[in-house]
C-alpha cells in the first residue's frame, strides 16, 4: 500500500500523535536544550528556536513527502511533550526514534506514544521489522525499548554518529509477530534499610571510592580476577556493568552506603541465579568501613531479602580458603562449609584453593527465629570484622 504523505492524528485517550506546530516550538527548545537530550540524541549545540522551526515545520514534513520518516509530535493535555519517528530502512524496516521533553519523562507518555507508532507502523506501512538503537549507557532509551517488546542483539562498536565523532550503539529489532510486552526480566534494585547502612543502587559518582577501596593490596591479594593495576575507568565500567546485570536479569548489586552521608562503603550482591534452587552472594567493603561488623549485617540484610522475595533452596558463597576474614562472616551468618574445591579461586597471587559455603532456607529461618529468641538477653557488641572481597563475584 502507498505510504501516506501527512501525518494522521492518533490518540489512545491520553495520549495524542499529530502533526507538528509552529506553537510546538518552545517547548522544543527545551526538550533539546536539556541535558539528557544534549547528552544522548544528536541534536545540534547551542539549539535555537531557529533550530526547532526548520527541523519541526521544515525537516518533518519533508519527511513525509518524501516516504523517508514519518514523524509525530506527541501531545499530552494539549501540550507538545516529544517527537516520535519512523525512519525507512528500505523494504519492510524502519529505525524507530524518540524523544521527550523533560516534564512528561517517567509518566509513560512516551511509552503509550510508541505504542500507537509500532502498531500504526506495522499495520500502515506494512513494516516486518522495526529497529530501534541508541548510545550504549542511554538505559532510559533502552528501558522504554525493553517494554515495548524490543530484543537487544548486541553492541556495534563506534557506529553511531555524534556531532563530529561516532559512538558504540545498542541495536535491537522488533519484529511485526512479536508480543508488544517485555521478553525478559530486568531487575530492579530495591532500598533496603540496615543497622548504620541503607543498600541502594551503585551509581556512576561510587566509582572513585570503589577505585580506592578495590586498588588497595588486601583487595589485590583475594581478587586475582579483577584488572590489575586496577584503575578508574575499571570502576566505571564495574558500575556500567552492573546496570548490565540488572536490565538482563541476571545479578543485582547493593551499594552499603552511610545512611548519614550516602558515602559507598562497599557493595553486597546475588548472582549465579537457578530459579527455584539457589544464587551466590558476594561482598566487599572499603578499607575504612572495615572492623566494625558491617559486612555481617549487609549480607544477613541481603540473605533476608532473597529468601523472603525469590523462589530459592539455599544461597551459596565460594570464599578463598585463604580468606579468614570473609570465611569468618560467612560462618558467623550460619553458611556451612560444604566443601574445598582445589586451585578453584584465581587470587593475586595465582591460584587458591576455594572454600564453598551454603545456607539452606530451612536452616536461615531456624537461625532467624533463634536470633530473636536471644535478642532481648544478648547485650553484648557485634562482632566486628575485617572483610576483604568474597573470591567469586563480577568486578
Amino acid at each position: 500500500m502507498p505510504a501516506p504523505t501527512t501525518p494522521p492524528t492518533l490518540t489512545d485517550g491520553v495520549v495524542t500523535l499529530r502533526a507538528h506546530r509552529a506553537d510546538d516550538v518552545p517547548r522544543m527548545v527545551e526538550q533539546c536544550r536539556d541535558p539528557a537530550s544534549i547528552a544522548w540524541t544528536t541534536v545540534p549545540v547551542p539549539y535555537s528556536e531557529t533550530d526547532a522551526e526548520d527541523y519541526g515545520l521544515k525537516v518533518l514534513p519533508e519527511g513525509w513527502a518524501k516516504g523517508t520518516e514519518w514523524a509525530f509530535a506527541v501531545e499530552v493535555e494539549g501540550r507538545y511533550a516529544g517527537t516520535i519517528s519512523l525512519r525507512d530502512e528500505g523494504p519492510g524496516r524502519a529505525e524507530i526514534a524518540y524523544g521527550s521533553h523533560p516534564d512528561v519523562r517517567g509518566t509513560g507518555a512516551v511509552l503509550r506514544a510508541l505504542r500507537l507508532l509500532v502498531d500504526w507502523g506495522f499495520a500502515e506501512l506494512g513494516l516486518q521489522t522495526i529497529v530501534w538503537q541508541a548510545f550504549t549507557g542511554n538505559w532510559a532509551s533502552r528501558k522504554v525499548a525493553w517494554r515495548l517488546g524490543f530484543t537487544v542483539e548486541g553492541t556495534l562498536r563506534c557506529y553511531l554518529p555524534q556531532r563530529g565523532a561516532r559512538r558504540d550503539a545498542w541495536i535491537g529489532t522488533l519484529l511485526r509477530d512479536d508480543p508488544r510486552e517485555p521478553r525478559s526480566t530486568w531487575l530492579e534494585v530495591p532500598v533496603l534499610e540496615g543497622d548504620g547502612f541503607r543498600l541502594r543502587a551503585v551509581r556512576a559518582d561510587d566509582a572513585p571510592r570503589i577505585h580506592e577501596g578495590t586498588a588497595e593490596p588486601e583487595t589485590e591479594r583475594w581478587l586475582g580476577h579483577k584488572p590489575a593495576p586496577y584503575t578508574l575507568d575499571h570502576a566505571t565500567t564495574f558500575v556500567e556493568r552492573r546496570r548490565e546485570l540488572e536490565a538482563t536479569g541476571q545479578s543485582v548489586t547493593w551499594a552499603v552506603a552511610d545512611p548519614d552521608d550516602d558515602r559507598i562503603l562497599g557493595t553486597v550482591l546475588w548472582f549465579n541465579h537457578t530459579p527455584g534452587v539457589e544464587c551466590e552472594v558476594g561482598w566487599w567493603l572499603h578499607p575504612d568501613a572495615r572492623g566494625r561488623g558491617l559486612a555481617t549485617r549487609a549480607v544477613r540484610t541481603v540473605v533476608d531479602h532473597v529468601f523472603a522475595t525469590m523462589d530459592l533452596k539455599r544461597v551459596t558463597a565460594l570464599v578463598a580458603a585463604g580468606n579468614t576474614a570473609s570465611r569468618a562472616v560467612a560462618e558467623r551468618l550460619g553458611f556451612g562449609l560444604y566443601g574445598i574445591e582445589r586451585y578453584g579461586a584465581w587470587v593475586g597471587a595465582g591460584r587458591a584453593d576455594l572454600a564453598h559455603y551454603d545456607v539452606t532456607a530451612s536452616e536461615w529461618a531456624a537461625a532467624g527465629a533463634r536470633s530473636s529468641e536471644n535478642a532481648t538477653t544478648n547485650t553484648t557488641s557485634p562482632a566486628s570484622d575485617s572483610p576483604t572481597p568474597t573470591t567469586s563475584g563480577d568486578r
